[in-house]
């Protein structure tokens, strides 16, 4: 007869030997040692950082320079700190979540570097650069899974604002702008008493002529706004449908402040002084005109919350 006490089990042979005797077995094992971890994950994480900075070193270095150098891009150093940010403030879920590696992310890795390649060979530096965010999420699934790629989507979709549009859409881009600033301040100056002549993007006043340049098109302010609402949606906002409509709503307000921009300057013109269309005050004029879109980003966000009831749901 068996008897199981606690982790003992305890055999009485009745018939051989008296009840007091018994044999004792030795405890069962209560924990299934599991594999060993491996000693070396550190090394290999080095060379594998170790390989990606070779890889993308000079491509980061220039990046970082058109960030310093040209203006329309300047919201780039903004862009990875940020996303930083996003992963720091999700490290708690982020450490929960159980890893499921998967085969596929070997085939994106080994897409990003075909697509590293060919920017590379084509001095495409919009491919160079974007094959890095497809390496990052190639490493990912294959070390973490979807689970936890789907988990990081938003900051890593984030990092597609810190790379600069290539210069074939830039300049599709661009031009339209001009036009329409320079066709909103002809149609918006006679109703305050000048008169223009508008042909394509020169604004002909009566005291000098006005060309909407490149610089003025509003594309520079068109970026970084969009930039900033999404980063205020994604800290002021939980709901998604409201974090789209202030994203959507930047690029109206972006090119309405620019409009209004080259208003004022046209007023500054005819009223006061040509020379200071130039020097400080166009300069002056940029910044101050970029903060009345980020009052009227925040306007906007406090009347969607009087339509959809008043209540703000900031993220925690």
């Amino acid at each position: 007869m068996r008897r199981k006490i606690g982790s003992h089990i305890l055999v009485i042979n009745s018939k051989a030997r008296p009840v007091g005797q018994y044999s004792q077995v030795a405890p069962l094992p209560t924990r299934i040692p599991g594999p060993p971890a491996s000693k070396y994950w550190w090394s290999r994480t080095i060379v594998l950082v170790g390989l990606i900075s070779w890889l993308y070193f000079s491509i980061i270095v220039h990046l970082a320079g058109q960030w310093w150098q040209d203006p329309n891009f300047s919201h780039g150093f903004f862009v990875p700190a940020f996303a930083l940010f996003v992963l720091w403030q999700d490290r708690a879920r982020l450490a929960g979540l159980v890893a499921a590696p998967s085969i596929w992310g070997l085939g994106i890795i080994v897409f990003a570097l075909c697509v590293l390649v060919v920017g590379v060979l084509g001095a495409e530096l919009f491919l160079s650069r974007i094959s890095l965010l497809l390496l990052i999420a190639g490493l990912i699934v294959y070390f973490r899974g979807w689970r936890f790629f789907r988990a990081i989507l938003f900051p890593w979709a984030f990092l597609v604002l810190m790379i600069p549009v290539p210069a074939i859409i830039f300049n599709q881009i661009t031009f339209p702008l001009q036009l329409l600033a320079s066709r909103v301040a002809a149609g918006v100056l006679p109703w305050v008493g000048v008169p223009v002549l508008r042909e394509g993007n020169v604004i002909n006043l009566p005291a000098m002529a006005l060309e909407v340049a490149d610089a003025c098109s509003g594309i520079r302010s068109l970026l970084s706004l969009g930039t900033l609402a999404i980063i205020y949606g994604y800290l002021m906002e939980s709901r998604i449908s409201i974090r789209i409509i202030l994203a959507l709503a930047s690029v109206p307000i972006a090119v309405a402040a620019n409009s209004l921009r080259i208003v004022g300057t046209g007023l500054l013109v005819q009223y006061w002084d040509p020379q200071k269309a130039e020097g400080f005050f166009h300069a002056f004029s940029g910044w101050l005109i970029f903060v009345v879109s980020l009052a009227m980003l925040f306007a906007l966000h406090r009347l969607l919350l009087v339509k959809t009831g008043g209540k703000r749901e900031a993220r925690a």
